[in-house]
């Protein structure tokens, strides 16, 4: 089993490096591109949560917590933000707070998609947790030769 974690500002400009990091310590599991992106991708649209809708008003810190055990990436993303009221809401397509904006609602649905388990814990005014897992298969079938 191996760990990282990495603790950043809320700054959009980080986002690229968190997206970044995680796929860097996910190397060891000797991902395809696709595998790869999809992580990047799920890092990506969390992350992007955290700034957008949990440190709307303010900056703070967004902590990631990776493990990789066996065949498995495991990721956690928290804030310590707004939080989310209701989180079965949240996570249906298209559903978004920020109607006046650009926004498609579609983030924790690409997560959920890219990623083989997905999880988000929230308390309102306390902050969110994302927790996602991805199965990395090259690891495991090389392991198997």
């Amino acid at each position: 089993m191996n760990k990282m974690q990495l603790k950043f500002l809320s700054r959009s400009e980080n986002e690229i490096f968190a997206r970044n990091a995680v796929a860097a310590f996910a190397l060891s599991l000797n991902p395809t591109l696709s595998e790869l992106s999809d992580v990047k991708t799920a890092v990506s649209e969390a992350v992007t949560n955290c700034i957008v809708h949990g440190y709307a008003d303010r900056e703070g810190w967004i902590t990631i917590d990776c493990t990789v055990k066996g065949d498995c990436l495991h990721i956690q993303i928290s804030d310590n933000g707004r939080g989310i009221a209701d989180v079965e809401q949240a996570t249906q397509p298209f559903f978004t707070t920020l109607e006046g904006e650009e926004r498609s609602g579609m983030g924790f649905t690409i997560m959920q998609t890219f990623m083989t388990e997905f999880s988000v814990q929230s308390v309102a005014g306390a902050g969110t947790t994302v927790s996602m897992s991805k199965h990395i298969g090259a690891k495991a079938e090389a392991d198997a030769r």
